[in-house]
């Protein structure tokens, strides 16, 4: 149950509200107790049993003299005011009683109510902090549809198991002190025979949760596979109608769900069986208390309206009883989806900002790669798999530097240990001569711009997707970075402009157009460093010349990484570094690559590029 505590650990944000519950709650059993005292003058009045028995005893704090107290009380007041009088003024008192009890109830789900919701609230936000503070090398291992599961399913099993039991741990408690305390002042001979079978039901129902924490950390990873099928069918629909897969993707999602439903099943028998279980256990006690409690009251050891008070407390005990055995259940499974959720918060932020990190505010001379390799590590006890190996590279400021080689040859890689999306393994990358793990890592990125092949907009509109974490623009700046991108001539032909919503990943527009878009982000930006990832790789011929024109603007200015597949479009770069294999094997300009022959001159020629 540790990772379960610790989500109880967001009560301290709450500490008035927990006050005033369990205040109203209290409040709540004492007034339910007396509207069940008060059954007992009934049943002295209406079977005439109240009769004076002479001057009462010296006070005592016992069960005998506040039986004596109550007979003797209960015949004076019949003697003075008649039978009908006394009966209807019980009525009142048992429904004043009623009254005030189901309002304090109400009072303490009132005022728990913004604790309930506003931790998981809380909870929320911290688990999608820190899925952005993650790094990207968290999510190559993971399926998307899987961490969709833990922030929704998971954190729905303990949302309910956490608002079942503040709200059960908040009276249920307080009803079973209570009322087993008036139980034992009543008769504790009675209630010793009840706690007799208490380890017997203890023990079984320790079973039954233990086995259901295991059936449900089962079933919510099975529910993480059955929603990564779906993730995967939704981002590949395309591709599976143009291959006419659609039964073989359903077939493969109906095995996925009957998998996950067989589980749920067992789960539902597991939490379903300790509720009778209970009450049965339960019922055999008060079996035993009334066969015992019967022969006591035979024998004179104890009045009748006494007993029946006891029988009336105790079945009002099996409620609470009950409750806390399902709050135990679903603690356990809220146990289950905690670990899974905490299994997020817990991972190794992996990119660490120094104390004493210093901020980036300037960039005015090279970028340096010294000795640079990275390793993937798919699994601590793995062997690293090195994508690239003891890179030397100098960017100086103002150049445009091309990256291109076959395909795995590492030059994403490369590029994305500049914004430090990863950390090398070994070696170190330096701006200006300071090591980039000593600088802040915000102010790093913000020097940055990135326009990639895969362009990634927003379910937004156009103006809010070119301003995308920004603040201090206005319509004028954002009009003119879209003019810079040449994205205002189809922007301005949308049916509602700059306001024009998107859709999700801005399906309405072209290839071409969200690339501008993506452009005109970066332009708005107007970071001194802009790395290009075969930002024209996907376009047609006509976009592609679009976005060119777009690109040549916006590198004006600027030091300039660009990652090309069409050779075409980096012939004018200052100096291209060709890669194979991790590590660099050639550099130079265009015309003294072409002369040396090699891998740059076979890709050119590959390509029909002279």
């Amino acid at each position: 149950m540790h990772d379960i505590w610790r989500v109880f650990r967001y009560l301290k944000f709450y500490p008035w509200n927990i006050l005033a519950n369990l205040l109203f709650n209290m409040l709540a059993v004492f007034f339910n107790l007396f509207t069940f005292v008060t059954i007992v003058p009934f049943v002295e009045l209406l079977f005439g049993t109240s009769q004076p028995a002479g001057p009462l005893p010296p006070f005592a704090l016992s069960q005998e003299y506040l039986s004596l107290y109550m007979t003797h009380s209960l015949a004076l007041l019949k003697a003075q005011h008649g039978l009908w009088t006394c009966l209807v003024g019980f009525a009142l008192v048992y429904l004043a009683f009623s009254l005030l009890s189901n309002l304090c109830r109400y009072a303490a789900q009132y005022v728990i109510s913004p604790m309930r919701n506003g931790i998981v609230m809380r909870l929320r936000n911290d688990i999608y902090q820190r899925i952005t503070i993650l790094p990207v090398s968290y999510f190559n291992s993971r399926r998307r549809g899987d961490i969709i599961s833990r922030m929704s399913n998971d954190l729905s099993d303990i949302e309910w198991g956490v608002l079942t039991s503040i709200i059960s741990l908040g009276k249920d408690p307080v009803n079973i002190i209570v009322f087993a305390g008036v139980l034992i002042f009543i008769s504790p001979r009675l209630f010793l025979y009840f706690l007799v079978i208490m380890p017997l039901a203890v023990w079984l129902i320790g079973i039954i949760g233990r086995s259901l924490r295991r059936s449900s950390t089962k079933g919510q990873a099975e529910l993480g596979h059955l929603f990564a099928v779906l993730e995967e069918a939704l981002s590949g629909i395309r591709t599976i109608k143009s291959f006419s897969q659609e039964q073989r993707s359903a077939d493969t999602f109906g095995r996925a769900n009957h998998i996950y439903t067989r589980r749920m099943v067992q789960v539902a028998k597991r939490r379903e069986l300790s509720s009778p279980l209970s009450e049965v256990l339960l019922t055999v006690g008060l079996v035993f208390i009334l066969i015992l409690g019967g022969m006591a009251v035979l024998q004179g050891e104890l009045l009748s309206s006494v007993f029946i008070l006891f029988i009336i407390l105790f079945a009002r005990l099996i409620p609470p009883v009950q409750s806390i055995v399902r709050v135990y259940n679903n603690l356990q499974r809220a146990n289950a989806a905690a670990a899974r959720i905490f299994e997020i918060m817990d991972a190794d932020e992996t990119i660490y900002e120094k104390p004493d990190a210093q901020p980036l505010t300037a960039f005015n001379h090279n970028i340096e790669y010294r000795n640079v390799s990275f390793a993937y590590r798919t699994d601590s006890a793995a062997e690293p798999v090195y994508v690239l190996r003891n890179i030397n590279l100098t960017i100086p400021c103002g150049k445009t530097i091309a990256i291109v080689g076959p395909s795995g040859a590492g030059k994403t890689t490369l590029v994305d240990l500049l914004p430090r999306f990863y950390d090398s393994t070994e070696g170190q990358i330096l701006i200006d001569s300071i090591p980039i793990t000593d600088l802040n890592i915000n102010s790093l990125r913000a020097m940055i711009g990135l326009v990639s092949q895969d362009c990634i907009l927003f379910n937004d509109t156009v103006a809010n997707n070119i301003a995308f974490g920004r603040t201090d623009y206005s319509l004028d700046r954002v009009k003119q970075a879209a003019t810079i991108a040449h994205a205002d001539e189809f922007i301005d032909q949308l049916h509602d402009g700059y306001n024009t919503n998107i859709g999700d990943s801005g399906i309405t527009l072209s290839g071409g157009q969200r690339q501008r878009l993506s452009i005109a982000r970066a332009v708005l930006k107007n970071p001194p460093i802009l790395i290009l990832d075969e930002a024209t790789s996907a376009l047609d011929t006509e976009s592609e010349l679009a976005v060119q024109q777009a690109l040549n603007q916006l590198m004006q200015g600027r030091t300039c990484i660009i990652i090309a597949h069409r050779l075409s479009t980096i012939r004018n770069a200052d100096h291209i570094i060709v890669m194979d294999h991790g590590a660099i094997v050639q550099q130079g300009s265009h015309q003294d690559l072409m002369a040396a022959g090699g891998l740059y001159r076979r890709l050119v020629d590959m390509q029909s590029f002279h």
